[in-house]
């Protein structure tokens, strides 16, 4: 038994060929939707980055007990896991928030791995001089200083798109599955941060979309509200797109290779991404700092599992980014962890069978969100400062670095949570969070509402949804503050 997940970063499911769009350039991706099951009604549950790929390890919800951080010492990895069982877990990815201290140990959990460097502010090469670049970009005005000093020294190694990192990425990739293809019992995970902002990509894509843009360079948008105009705003749409017409071009090079190496009769793959990404929507950039509507939350997913042999159809089960890695073990007969709260998609991929009723999704401090595949409803806090917030965990690291001093002077110890594996963890009190600012619950109904434009007035549509939500947290085994925060009833 052979598995490979191809993973992208904020691949917008909206603006792919196979979920409606008849604009954007994809045409594998269309060709991917004809060899696996493409599922409708697939959600996110912890954002962004890290915290998904958490999920992706350990099938279980990230956000109610802590922010951006490394694997936990009381973690099941999934690529572990494999490992322990005999099956070769390789990773190749050019997302360089691995290699940080926020995501320093999710690589190592891996049997073997590989890099690529330089995407966006990736500390990579290093050329002190000023290097080259549009003199007027708004790149520059939006994120001034080092940050955006080192992607451009990053995209003057570049120059080329063999040199790219998203090519170096797939051509390992390739790589991997020309020397392995004939052996048994591996996993690959091929991992490309693109089409993560900046939209870094070459004439050849740019040139597929009519943009009459004539103003400052710009392909690095904002976080947050939308304060550039409308012909920026379709700049950036088309540059996002330029972006996804490469990922098309790579992603058929596997499609290619599976052909080629006949690799479809005994190796599930799994194509997905952790988010998506509003390209000026709802008035805002990106996300993390708004509510998660659809762009964000509703994700894109592929999978083709060769025992059932089902392909070109669509499935309707409401399913989230924890179910994928029980999905994986259950493919190699490795039984899954009782503390994953995902699902194996082996029967929903055969024939849309139910794994949930509701899902959770969210970010630490944030909005909570629960859907049933038709509702939508984002709880937010009712306190002014949104606390208490404590942060539960055993590794205290940011993205880049690890908790500061001074944010380490009031821990205590936290009893055990079910998950933890009788591990008491710290209990940090922290700030407000991302998203301190969303003072508004939101309700839509996806059926009536698909844009999310129109949010409801509905007591009973809300009392059922409040009530998934309470259930749902209850399960994870949510700290009390989170209902407190939220003003629902805690747990007894």
């Amino acid at each position: 038994m052979k598995a490979i997940m191809i993973m992208f970063d904020s691949l917008n499911r909206h603006m792919l060929p196979p979920y409606g769009c008849d604009w954007v350039k994809a045409p594998n991706f269309r060709r991917l939707a004809e060899r696996t099951v493409t599922f409708d009604n697939a959600f996110v549950g912890s954002m962004p980055c890290m915290p998904a790929r958490r999920e992706l390890h350990t099938g279980r919800y990230n956000f109610l007990h802590r922010s951006w951080g490394p694997i936990e010492p009381f973690d099941d990895s999934m690529p572990e896991l494999l490992k322990q069982n005999g099956i070769h877990s390789h990773l190749i990815s050019d997302h360089y928030h691995y290699w940080e201290e926020g995501g320093c140990n999710y690589h190592t959990r891996f049997k073997s791995w590989e890099i690529v460097r330089g995407q966006e502010g990736d500390p990579w090469k290093c050329n002190l001089n000023d290097v080259p670049r549009p003199a007027d970009s708004l790149n520059d005005v939006i994120r001034p200083g080092p940050w955006i000093h080192q992607d451009w020294v990053n995209r003057s190694y570049m120059r080329d798109e063999a040199s790219h990192h998203q090519a170096q990425t797939f051509k390992l990739g390739l790589e991997f599955l020309d020397t392995n293809h004939a052996r048994d019992n591996w996993f690959l995970q091929l991992e490309t941060f693109d089409p993560h902002e900046p939209y870094f990509t070459y004439e050849d894509y740019l040139k597929l979309y009519p943009d009459d843009y004539q103003g400052p360079h710009f392909d690095w948008p904002r976080y947050g509200r939308v304060e550039e105009s409308p012909e920026i705003v379709k700049h950036i749409r088309f540059v996002n797109a330029a972006l996804i017409s490469m990922c098309d071009r790579y992603l058929g090079k596997v499609l290619d290779k599976m052909d080629a190496l006949g690799l479809w009769k005994d190796t599930l793959l799994i194509v997905n991404t952790d988010h998506g990404f509003l390209l000026g929507e709802h008035g805002w950039w990106a996300k993390c700092c708004q509510p998660f509507y659809n762009e964000i939350a509703h994700m894109p997913l592929f999978v083709w599992d060769p025992r059932s042999g089902k392909a070109g159809e669509h499935r309707q089960s409401l399913v989230q980014t924890i179910d994928l890695a029980p999905t994986v073990l259950e493919y190699f007969n490795i039984e899954r962890p009782a503390d994953m709260q995902g699902v194996p998609l082996r029967e929903t991929v055969a024939a849309d069978k139910a794994v949930r009723e509701a899902g959770l999704f969210g970010i630490f401090g944030g909005q909570v969100g629960v859907t049933d595949g038709r509702h939508v409803y984002l709880r937010a806090t009712v306190k002014p400062d949104n606390q208490p917030l404590n942060e539960y965990t055993h590794m205290p690291t940011h993205m880049r670095h690890t908790f500061g001093t001074q944010e380490l002077q009031n821990i205590q110890l936290q009893e055990p949570f079910a998950f933890t594996k009788g591990c008491r963890t710290m209990r940090i009190p922290c700030g407000p969070g991302l998203n301190k600012n969303l003072a508004e619950t939101l309700l839509f109904d996806l059926e009536k509402d698909p844009a999310q434009e129109h949010p409801l007035r509905d007591p009973v549509i809300e009392k059922r949804m409040m009530g998934h939500l309470v259930h749902l947290m209850r399960e994870n085994d949510a700290p009390p503050e989170q209902f407190d925060r939220l003003g629902l009833t805690p747990p007894s």
